[in-house]
């Protein structure tokens, strides 16, 4: 494949994912309130998302089953979760996820 067809290729991907974000821009645009139909689905995009990006890193397999329960982000997460269902608190979330993960990486397991 030639150079020129590649950039091509690149440009008119480009084109079609801006055209695409546009359309819903201007699409939400002249809707002044978006309908309950869709908007109940849409609070459920952040926990998906956030998921997605914590739970792979969090349940990789270690070469032993008790390397994996002992990992010091997998006891973050859990204490994590625990907090975020308790609270329903995006910064106490964070905060309480982070320091158990220093803790046991810096104290228990150093």
């Amino acid at each position: 494949m030639s150079d020129l067809r590649i950039w091509v290729a690149v440009a008119l991907i480009g084109l079609a994912t801006y055209g695409f974000r546009v359309s819903f821009i201007h699409l939400f645009g002249r809707i002044d309130e978006v309908p309950p139909r869709v908007s109940r689905p849409l609070r459920y995009v952040p926990p998906a998302v956030l998921a997605a990006l914590v739970v792979p890193d969090l349940v990789t397999i270690r070469p032993t089953a008790l390397a994996t329960l002992a990992d010091e982000r997998l006891i973050a997460g859990v204490v994590a979760g625990v907090v975020a269902w308790r609270t329903e608190d995006v910064f106490a979330t964070i905060g309480v996820g982070m320091a158990t993960l220093w803790l046991f990486r810096f104290v228990v397991f150093a």
